[in-house]
């Protein structure tokens, strides 16, 4: 069965962006972009680098880990509002929300039904692992279908903004196991935990 894996980058103290829910890698953003992590992404997830990323670094790899990706309204607005409508044409894209009611590129798909269910059906079709992309809320709403953590973990705190998991559920703890962990000279950490297995969905 394919696993859903929350690719993301946090900062030291738990949070995924800032207070204005902003792109902090984009060109007024705060968050450290080395380029031994850029060389990571590109040589170990190539498939999660936007379409323009791969087209500057001549990527031309569907990538090992991922064939579809999710995102949240609020996440999906960023590669909007930068004028990519589309960032990941390379990826089935699905865009959970409940107040789009047109698609904005013939290659995303708008979600409005509950996404667990859209998940639990997901995760049983043929096909690579699914990339919860972000944001909090959907990550919150998916907490317990998630099997796979990869977190880049950045070396720097931010006291606030938008968390990992933003959106408020029932006290219910989950353990992880740790899979893979990689040290980047730059001082970011790519952390891989799967579901331990009395955990697993």
């Amino acid at each position: 069965m394919r696993k859903l894996v929350y690719f993301i980058a946090v900062s030291l103290d738990g949070f995924i962006a800032g207070p204005d829910g902003s792109d902090p890698t984009g060109p007024d953003g705060f968050w450290p972009v080395a380029q031994d992590y850029v060389q990571h992404l590109a040589e170990t997830y190539p498939e999660t680098l936007p379409a323009p990323a791969r087209e500057a670094l001549g990527i031309t790899a569907e990538g090992t880990h991922f064939d579809t990706i999710l995102e949240g309204r609020r996440t999906y607005m960023i590669g909007v509002d930068a004028g990519l409508p589309n960032c990941y044409p390379h990826l089935r894209h699905l865009v959970f929300s409940r107040t789009l009611t047109k698609s904005l590129d013939p290659g995303v798909e708008l979600v409005a039904t509950d996404p667990v269910e859209k998940v639990r059906e997901l995760k049983r079709e043929e096909g690579k692992d699914i990339w919860l992309c972000g944001g909090g809320e959907l990550a919150g709403a998916l907490r317990g279908e998630i099997d796979r953590l990869v977190v880049k973990l950045a070396p720097m705190t931010l006291g606030s903004g938008t968390p990992l998991f933003a959106q408020k559920t029932a006290f219910d703890p989950v353990l992880y196991e740790r899979t893979d962990a990689v040290l980047l000279d730059s001082g970011t950490i790519f952390l891989t935990y799967d579901k331990a297995a009395g955990d697993a969905v």
